[in-house]
């Protein structure tokens, strides 16, 4: 049975252009967790969406997180024991640097429940893609969390945030990491 491809965004949930938008598009056995109509920065409610997408799936599920949506998985990889094929974590922003202007300080990431990030092995085969220009997470950083969560590291180079903003519309790259993890 080919695993259902579940999309996990991050903060700014559905971004036309965004290569998780397209990549779900593109595949016939793609679904995306919703966006949520309140509490977008409650780290609980992005993990109770996550956890409402995945039962709504019968069968093998691979996991294709950015930026928060990473986050979030590894918050419900820590609550739940669903069984995941495996997980596409591309570019996990470090929550313990401060962020740039713009984007919710560490204040308000701690009171909704981010912090800390769960760095306990996941249960689950894992490739984290990191950017060496991130700046919402430095490549070390992001290398260090791919160690703790026992993911293959693949380095993109410098591609920023892998976003839009990045000059990222598709990614084709993702196709390949979700078949080697099929």
């Amino acid at each position: 049975m080919t695993p259902t491809v579940l999309i996990v965004p991050g903060l700014r949930d559905h971004v036309a252009g965004h290569w998780q938008t397209l990549l779900e598009a593109s595949l016939t056995n793609a679904v995306s967790v919703p966006p949520l109509d309140a509490d977008k920065l409650n780290c609980a409610a992005r993990v109770a969406a996550l956890d409402q997408a995945l039962a709504a799936i019968d069968g093998p599920v691979i996991l294709v997180a950015h930026s928060a949506g990473v986050i979030t998985t590894v918050h419900w990889a820590r609550r739940h024991e669903r069984r995941i094929h495996g997980a596409v974590l591309a570019t996990p922003p470090d929550l313990d640097t401060p962020a740039p202007e713009g984007y919710p300080t560490k204040d308000v990431l701690d009171a909704n429940g981010w912090l800390p990030v769960p760095r306990e092995r996941l249960p689950f085969a894992s490739i984290v893609a990191a950017s060496r220009n991130d700046p919402l997470g430095a490549f070390d950083r992001v290398s260090d969390l791919a160690t703790e969560w026992g993911s293959r590291l693949v380095d993109l180079g410098a591609v920023g945030h892998l976003n839009p903003a990045s000059g990222f519309g598709e990614w084709p790259l993702a196709q390949s990491l979700i078949q080697e993890l099929q």
